[in-house]
């Protein structure tokens, strides 16, 4: 079964999902010695702390790789975070395209039904939107999720 997926704009963590997806580096770091934003950010003041201390006990996590969390404070049940961003602070389209392969096998096996990403890779790791945006829509054309799926767009 294809992905059903659609483009939004808006705030990923009011979406009305199962799932959220949070773009995150590779873990090396204690996430409390790190400076959160953008997403991470957002999660980190509305969710609370608790998704970040579970994801620091994943230990080291390869490129591409996604990991569950519990939701924290918010609605959702659960977060992915994948691991989108080089120790250099970059991302790349290939990165992006295995991200989203990641973070929809979890979601599956999981048994969510609905999944909401933000356009990876184009904050912090300098990717222009559209580029970042082209690679996960060439990668959710090609991958199988029984569910819903949304990438969403941040409102400034």
């Amino acid at each position: 079964m294809s992905v059903s997926f659609e483009v939004v704009t808006g705030d990923l963590l009011a979406q009305p999902v199962d799932v959220i997806v949070n773009t995150w580096n590779r873990n090396l770091l204690p996430w409390w010695l790190l400076r959160p934003h953008g997403v991470s950010g957002a999660l980190k003041r509305r969710a609370g702390v608790a998704p970040f201390w579970e994801l620091q006990r994943c230990g080291p996590l390869a490129l591409g790789q996604a990991v569950l969390t519990g939701a924290g404070q918010l609605p959702h049940r659960g977060i992915i975070h994948v691991a989108s961003i080089t120790m250099w602070g970059s991302s790349s389209p290939t990165i992006i395209r295995r991200c989203v392969a990641s973070a929809l096998a979890l979601a599956q096996d999981k048994g969510f039904e609905s999944i909401a990403f933000p356009v990876l890779g184009s904050g912090s790791a300098g990717i222009a939107e559209q580029t970042a945006l082209t690679a996960m829509c060439e990668s959710l054309r090609v991958l199988t999720f029984a569910g819903s799926v949304r990438v969403v767009r941040y409102q400034k």
